[in-house]
């Protein structure tokens, strides 16, 4: 049996109709919905996730992903705050939260969240010195996202992280923080043998007054110091004797040697 043409155009254009009508929004997505150019919610679904319906041809759905985006920002020239002369590349993590701000409020938010990223990445790195931007990029990755959180904020963009990826120096700015380094490591090895050398001194100038104050004390270190010498295997010994054991005999012999 045949279908008459027009109950098969009938079914074509429903067919047609439903396809126009019935939109299917996946979990991260939501519709921003505008009816005769003004903002409107679905038939059904309201702006998603899930069946949304809508009117054709009055309505136009427009889909926005709610999911958090990756943006490599490209590398910059900037030049620092002590006139350094660098290439900064770094990463930026934003998503939508309000869709309807996200489509109104600004034509691209994705073109519009990487131009403000380049330019606000050359503003604050401008203002930093080469050393705060080597040693202290937990504080810059903060403050790009401070900042840039506020300034996408009226689209209805949250910026949850901003990291700086590589900072590229020149061939003669990284001999000159090697040899920056070099140095400073030199520096602190002088000051911490300086520091041993002083710490030293004064334990000597202390036993000294304790040896002073009783002299015993330096009898008991001879003693502990054949004690040390009769450890090693040596097949001479010389035992040191103190002036004060043979000055009497010294004095005999000189007193005998008189006419």
């Amino acid at each position: 049996m045949l279908f008459a043409p027009g109950l098969l155009l009938v079914a074509v254009l429903t067919v047609f109709l439903i396809k126009l009508s019935v939109k299917v929004l996946p979990e991260y997505e939501r519709a921003v919905i505008f009816r005769l150019g003004r903002i409107a919610r679905g038939l059904y679904g309201g702006n998603g996730p899930g069946l949304v319906i809508i009117v054709p041809f009055i309505d136009r759905l427009v889909r926005v992903s709610l999911r958090t985006v990756a943006m490599d920002v490209p590398p910059q020239d900037v030049i620092t705050r002590d006139n350094v002369s660098v290439k900064v590349n770094a990463v930026i993590y934003f998503r939508v939260v309000d869709q309807e701000r996200a489509i109104i409020q600004i034509q691209d938010y994705l073109y519009a969240t990487s131009m403000m990223a380049q330019t606000t990445l050359r503003s604050v790195l401008g203002q930093s010195q080469l050393d705060d931007l080597l040693a202290k990029r937990e504080e810059i990755n903060s403050k790009l996202q401070l900042i840039l959180d506020q300034q996408t904020e009226p689209w209805g963009v949250k910026v949850s992280a901003v990291e700086v990826k590589n900072v590229d120096l020149a061939q003669e700015m990284q001999r000159v923080i090697a040899k920056q380094a070099e140095a400073e490591r030199e520096r602190r090895s002088k000051i911490i043998h300086a520091q041993g050398e002083f710490e030293a001194s004064q334990r000597l100038a202390d036993a000294a007054d304790v040896i002073g104050r009783n002299p015993v004390a330096l009898q008991l270190r001879y003693l502990q110091t054949l004690v040390e010498i009769a450890a090693e295997k040596n097949s001479t010994t010389i035992f040191p004797i103190p002036i004060d054991t043979i000055a009497p005999f010294l004095k005999y012999r000189s007193n005998k040697a008189e006419p």
